[in-house]
């Protein structure tokens, strides 16, 4: 390992806390745009419960439309945790997400209420439910100004074939347009020595008990409901927010502003785009993501499969108590 790199506990614990080793924790999964949200605020009706957002992006402040956060009347109704955790130009990684994930399932456990994480990344979701053994990579400006100065000059496809040769897993899972992820997963080979993808082998002893509950949709369906919400993102406003925060100087370069949305408004606005070709192109962009992570999800065998659209809260329930009642006889 690097000499900047350091292994993290995935167990760490919450501060004045003494939890239970192993809380359970039920998890709502799936791709953008399925439903989650909304079966996660049903379920708060019917027992004592809060959030905590498996949302890569929803931890960004001043990103709200396009990434589909919570509203804020739906945050005063369920307590909502790994959301607006950091300025848009702020650095955030996996392995600070699952100390304050684990953090917050522990607080919330101590509390007397059920932890629900909420969220369509899937490494999210398996450093919280797996426990994975992350190292703690610190950016490294040199290394990053390299590459980015790389792809700047000859586009994002001149990284591809770097990370194709040191972690060709990564370079499958990873949306290669998004330069500061495929920046990202070189980093963690170049400090460690190790390919990004190797350090998402789960542990033996997961740090809770999870149950896995994943929404899905027939594909046509699910593209359909992904083209309304991006009509309704662009009808409500998303225009004005990424205008907004580029006005602050949040470069498009920027984790946060190279994601899907950010970066297709964020040309429109340059005037590289038309309105109509950023939405196409967005949607198509989506569309693409959530196959990725349907097929990412399906290779979970512990997840337990719902049809989105009959899904019930009172279904969820049922899952939930017969997988105690399975536990507590094991």
């Amino acid at each position: 390992m690097g000499a900047g790199a350091r292994l993290v506990s995935p167990v760490p614990a919450a501060d004045g806390v003494t939890p239970e080793p192993t809380p359970t924790t039920l998890a709502i999964v799936g791709p953008t745009g399925v439903g989650k949200t909304a079966l996660a605020l049903a379920l708060a009706a019917h027992v004592p419960l809060e959030v905590v957002s498996a949302d890569s992006r929803a931890v960004y402040r001043w990103m709200d439309v396009g990434t589909a956060k919570p509203t804020l009347d739906e945050q005063r109704l369920v307590p909502h945790h790994l959301i607006d955790v950091v300025d848009p130009d702020e650095p955030y990684s996996l392995a600070l997400y699952q100390r304050q994930a684990l953090g917050a399932i522990r607080r919330i456990a101590s509390r007397g209420r059920l932890p629900l994480l909420v969220g369509g990344a899937g490494l999210y979701v398996s450093a919280v439910c797996d426990g994975l053994a992350l190292p703690d990579v610190p950016p490294d400006p040199g290394f990053r100004h390299k590459l980015e100065e790389r792809a700047r000059e000859l586009g994002w496809q001149a990284l591809q074939p770097e990370l194709e040769r040191v972690d060709p897993e990564a370079a499958r899972r990873i949306d290669l347009k998004n330069v500061r992820r495929v920046i990202r997963a070189l980093e963690v080979f170049h400090a460690t020595g190790r390919p990004f993808s190797a350090w998402q082998t789960p542990l033996e002893q997961p740090p809770v008990h999870s149950l896995q509950v994943g929404l899905h949709l027939e594909r046509h369906e699910l593209y359909a409901r992904i083209d309304q919400r991006i009509d309704a993102w662009i009808a409500g406003g998303f225009v004005d927010e990424v205008r907004g925060l580029l006005e602050r100087g949040y470069e498009p370069g920027l984790p946060s502003m190279s994601g899907i949305g950010y970066r297709e408004i964020a040309a429109m606005l340059r005037g590289e785009l038309s309105l109509a070709d950023a939405v196409a192109q967005l949607k198509q962009a989506t569309h693409q993501y959530a196959k990725r992570q349907m097929t990412w999800f399906r290779r979970r065998p512990r997840i337990q499969w719902l049809d989105a659209s009959t899904a019930s809260a009172e279904e969820v329930l049922g899952l939930l108590t017969a997988g105690r009642a399975a536990r507590a006889r094991a």
